[in-house]
């Protein structure tokens, strides 16, 4: 649904994106990740026609996003980080006037306002102006407005940003359930809301895709190798000095000795082979092996692992 080839994007000197190539498939939901000033913004615009690249090329639908714009306006449903809302309008007013500019059919109008309302969850607020909603609802509303048009792809721009706890996990709840029948390509910065929304993360730094991948073949990949967790039935001390002693281990911490079962992390900074090591050593000792884990990065330390280098720019 989503084609990006060699995507790149200058205002003036300030090269904001930089060869960015990357595809997102009918039904996924994608996270963008990136520090401030990775690109991550520029790239939303370029896509949704706000923008021109500077060069290459992106096709939604397939769509090119500069030669066939309104086909791709069409297809697209856009919630900016700031959604464009008249807090002077009532909900319900406010909808009907997005379906009018969407150019909805007037049979259809009515169903589709229906649908949007019930599947945003807007029906107690319809007569309420939009100024005295709550930072939530207005996210809502936002939202509804994206969708009322029936797109095939969404984009998100931090759609939880500046909500409370409660709010954010309505609107993830909301995301993944759109996220059924929808593309969806969703920038935030809340990490845990992409392992709990996405099936796969794209991550952008200095302009360039760095990282793409599922939630778990990220962690494992930035943490593979360096640490596994595992559990023997030997003692304390027996288990410490033998694997100490192997080649390229470089810290062993006792994580727990219960009912003569030793549990311990190892740290190696080896090349990902350090599981099939101590697989060998527990046969070599006798010990009976009850437990052989990688140790995983978690999001976050990929996040930083991947975007340390960061440079300002444009967002």
């Amino acid at each position: 649904m989503i084609e990006v080839q060699m995507l790149c994007k200058n205002f003036g000197p300030v090269e904001a994106v930089r060869s960015v190539s990357f595809e997102v498939s009918r039904g996924e939901v994608v996270g963008f990740l990136g520090p401030n000033g990775a690109g991550k913004t520029t790239t939303m615009r370029i896509l949704v026609g706000y923008i021109p690249p500077s060069s290459g090329a992106a096709r939604v639908g397939g769509f090119d996003v500069v030669r066939d714009s309104l086909d791709v306006r069409r297809r697209i449903g856009y919630l900016p980080e700031n959604a464009p809302l008249y807090h002077d309008m009532q909900v319900d007013d406010f909808l009907a006037t997005i379906a009018e500019i969407r150019r909805i059919p007037k049979n259809r109008v009515r169903a589709r306002l229906d649908e949007t309302v019930q599947t945003c969850g807007l029906g107690t607020v319809l007569k309420r102006d939009i100024g005295e909603l709550s930072k939530g609802f207005r996210q809502r509303v936002g939202l509804a407005a994206a969708l009322v048009h029936e797109p095939d792809v969404l984009i998100l721009d931090e759609p939880t940003s500046g909500l409370d706890p409660n709010q954010i996990i309505e609107i993830r709840d909301l995301i993944k359930a759109i996220g059924r029948e929808k593309t969806i390509l969703l920038s935030t910065h809340i990490l845990p809301e992409v392992s709990a929304t996405c099936g796969r993360v794209l991550i952008i730094n200095d302009g360039r895709i760095v990282a793409s991948g599922t939630p778990d073949e990220l962690t494992l990949r930035v943490g593979a190798g360096s640490a596994v967790v595992v559990a023997v039935r030997a003692p304390r001390a027996e288990v410490e000095r033998r694997l100490r002693s192997r080649p390229g281990v470089r810290d062993v911490r006792v994580l727990a000795e219960e009912a003569g079962v030793t549990r311990a992390t190892v740290v190696t900074s080896g090349d990902g082979s350090l599981a099939e090591d101590l697989f060998r050593c527990a046969v070599e000792e006798g010990w009976v092996l009850s437990e052989l884990t990688p140790e995983r990065a978690s999001l976050e330390e990929v996040f930083r692992a991947l975007t340390s280098g960061e440079k300002e720019g444009s967002s």
